[in-house]
């Protein structure tokens, strides 16, 4: 099941990736009221509630994984959700091959976009996908509109495969070979994985 990440934090230079937590959900709700995000994300707007269901539905599922990707300078420190800029997603959703991971990124704050944060998220994922999940195979789906998530994963070595015309998307995929492994290893040898509960912990609270 794909609560093997709810204690896993993925600390990297920009970002750290931690579990998707009902006390993520108002900030995500608050992203997802933008008309762009909606758009870019092809997403119709939930309510409140219906966000915290979906939050449930991603920690209960086999075949998702989910992390909040918080700035790596706000947090530790920061409240967290104070320090999110987006979300970092892996589905299993190829029946027939579980290796396969269709990944989406979104860089959900403004302020944080084109500073290598979604780059840097989508390595964590990527690399976690390859250790943890067996996933030797990327999907990526992107609104042909959304030029620079395009171009980030063509950066990341993804092809372009197909274009549907219908719902306007591209489909992009990488296929890990031992060269991109190692490649995508050496990319995220800095990346150091925690506890979330200890991480969570103030300071000086366990010594009692």
């Amino acid at each position: 099941a794909m609560k093997i990440n709810q204690d896993t934090v993925l600390r990297g230079k920009k970002v750290t990736l931690v579990p998707y937590t009902a006390a993520h959900v108002p900030r995500y709700h608050e992203w997802m009221q933008s008309e762009e995000l909606q758009r870019l994300t092809a997403s119709e707007p939930l309510s409140l509630e219906q966000e915290y269901e979906m939050q449930r539905s991603w920690r209960d599922d086999a075949d998702k994984c989910t992390f909040i990707v918080l700035d790596s300078e706000r947090w530790p420190g920061q409240v967290e959700e104070n320090s999110m800029v987006g979300d970092v997603n892996l589905f299993l959703t190829n029946t027939e091959d579980p290796t396969v991971g269709e990944i989406e990124i979104m860089i959900a704050e403004p302020s944080c976009r084109g500073r290598g944060f979604g780059k840097e998220a989508t390595l964590l994922m990527m690399v976690y996908g390859v250790r943890k999940l067996g996933i030797t195979k990327f999907e990526a789906k992107i609104g042909q509109e959304n030029e620079a998530s395009i171009c980030m994963f063509k950066k990341l070595h993804f092809k372009e495969v197909a274009v549907n015309s219908i719902f306007q998307e591209v489909t992009l995929r990488l296929d890990v070979s031992d060269q991109e492994r190692q490649w995508l290893l050496e990319q995220t040898d800095h990346v150091e994985e925690k506890s979330y509960a200890e991480l969570k912990q103030p300071a000086g609270v366990l010594d009692t």
